[in-house]
């Protein structure tokens, strides 16, 4: 389906064409498709052969299925084909409600309401439609306070003459305060965030301070995501803003007016400064540049303020822009990581640790010459390491997860006061091993907490106190301490089971063997003697 667009920007894409201007920047100017470009010119010659139609007009459109209404005109009486819309003779009231603000459809209902319209609610609402093609809302020139407000933007430089007899492309930076229009032009390389960041602040320093708004198209050095309600900026290019308290505003996807000021100063700088320029190097471009602002760019008489640029900056502006920093912008690289399952993360061939509950997440890291900083997706804060050599690891203490602490790692006093909570002999035991050994007793002293597993902290405290007074002081001999003295248990008497008989029974057996026969008892030693 074709593109329709108003009569205002039909007009104005032949009337430009008609100029001599190219496709391509009657596209950037207006904020059209080339492709829509194409179109109205290709209806614009075939509009030629069509009788009874002015240059620049509109065919007359079919009337909607199942009424009689033509196309209303664009203007009182003008002529077109057709019986006339039967909104004509409401024109005025129709113009009233729609100043009001009221909707077509409102409109039609207070037509037939109130005027005993019988026309349908198509032909009010193409009448509308053509009454706002027909009455463009002109344009407003939005003026600012001095200080307020810059505009910036890319252009095409002039080409470098390579050695080998090759040109190469160039970008040029421009940046204009949008009351005073003094600007500033730089030509970089590449249009990367750094190149944008180093020109933008050069044009800082060369203003002698700073714009309270810097208005931008969106372009990939500056803006992630593009909306015009809620834009995503590269981060870098926030802590910019940061760091000279100035605010980016981006425009409007495609509408390149929003920021005309600008538009019109990078035609400026391409037609009166570099057309038909090459240069051997960066460095003699800017220098031309530089030469060109101060003798031709600054002291002109601007068509829009009718006063000298530079007199007018120095009068209204610059006392107005907000003071520079005492430093420059601390330039750094930035990326995101993902923590590996080490809890590291590379950076420029070195390895930086990370909070263990960000394993596996991905982090923001910006770095410098000196500090490596990481942030989480919040961007906020979360470790700062100063920078290592290549292939250096940088490790924080609270990185490390107290799964993964070694007890050997807290040191000897925290291993002697945990043997001293198993028991006084045991402390006494350990402070005696860590004296005579020395480091070598760290892990003695590990291994005897280590016994608190597997034995109570009395059994342990008491095979120490045997050791001691036996001036035993290797582990093995605590551990044999604690064996025997759990074997050495006491076992009780019992009164009763299954082997032991009844002590009546025992008396039964001792009166059987010792009677004779008549059921008289004899005594042990008269038994004794009838033996003999």
């Amino acid at each position: 389906m074709a593109n329709h667009i108003g009569v205002d920007m039909r007009d104005a894409i032949l009337g430009l064409c008609a100029q001599g201007w190219s496709r391509r920047r009657i596209a950037r100017e207006l904020g059209v498709h080339r492709k829509t470009i194409k179109r109205q010119l290709e209806l614009a010659d075939k509009s030629q052969s069509v009788p009874n139609l002015a240059p620049g007009s509109d065919p007359p459109l079919e009337p909607e299925s199942g009424t009689s209404e033509s196309v209303p005109n664009l203007a009182p009486g003008s002529q077109r084909s057709g019986p006339p819309s039967k909104c004509e003779p409401f024109r005025e009231v129709i113009i009233e409600k729609l100043d009001a603000g009221l909707s077509a459809k409102r409109t039609w209902q207070d037509l037939r309401d109130e005027y005993d319209f019988k026309g349908r609610y198509s032909s009010v609402k193409l009448f509308v439609r053509r009454l706002s093609e027909a009455t463009p809302i002109p344009f407003r020139r939005i003026e600012t306070e001095p200080g307020e407000e810059a505009q910036v933007d890319f252009g095409t430089g002039a080409p470098l003459l390579m050695p080998n007899g090759r040109r190469k492309r160039t970008h040029v930076f421009r940046i204009v305060l949008s009351c005073s229009r003094r600007g500033y032009s730089k030509a970089v390389a590449r249009q990367t965030t750094d190149e944008f960041l180093g020109a933008l602040e050069d044009a800082f320093w060369h203003f002698g301070g700073v714009p309270r708004v810097i208005v931008l198209d969106n372009l990939k050095a500056a803006v992630t995501k593009a909306d015009w309600y809620d834009p995503e900026l590269n981060p870098k290019i926030l802590s910019f803003a940061q760091h000279y308290g100035c605010v980016f505003l981006p425009t409007k996807p495609r509408m390149p007016r929003h920021k005309g000021k600008v538009e019109r100063g990078i035609g400026y700088v391409q037609d009166n400064a570099l057309r038909g320029r090459k240069f051997k190097t960066l460095l003699a471009q800017n220098a031309f540049l530089h030469n060109w602002e101060a003798n031709v760019a600054d002291v002109r008489i601007h068509g829009t303020t009718r006063a000298q640029v530079k007199a007018r900056f120095d009068e209204l502006e610059r006392p107005a822009l907000l003071p520079l920093p005492s430093e420059r912008f601390a330039n750094f690289s930035e990326a995101s990581r993902i923590v590996q399952r080490d809890g590291f993360i590379a950076v420029a061939q070195s390895f930086y640790s990370v909070p263990p509950e960000y394993v596996t997440h991905r982090v923001w890291v910006r770095w410098d010459s000196h500090l490596v900083r990481i942030f989480n997706k919040d961007f906020k804060l979360i470790r700062t390491h100063a920078r290592s050599e290549p292939g250096g690891r940088k490790v924080n203490d609270a990185d490390i997860h107290s799964k993964k602490r070694c007890v050997v790692e807290r040191g000897a006093d925290f291993l002697l006061k945990r043997s001293g909570l198993i028991g006084e002999h045991a402390g006494r035991w350990a402070e005696h091993v860590f004296k005579t050994r020395g480091v070598a007793a760290m892990r003695v002293m590990q291994g005897l907490s280590s016994l608190a597993n597997r034995h109570t902290s009395a059994a342990i405290d008491s095979a120490c106190r045997r050791a001691i007074s036996h001036g035993a002081y290797r582990l093995k001999d605590v551990r044999a301490l604690i064996d025997s003295t759990e074997e050495q248990t006491e076992f009780e008497f019992m009164q009763e089971h299954p082997i032991i008989r009844n002590p009546i029974e025992y008396g039964r057996v001792v009166r059987a063997d010792l009677s004779d026969g008549t059921g008289r008892i004899v005594p042990m030693f008269d038994k004794r003697k009838e033996d003999r």
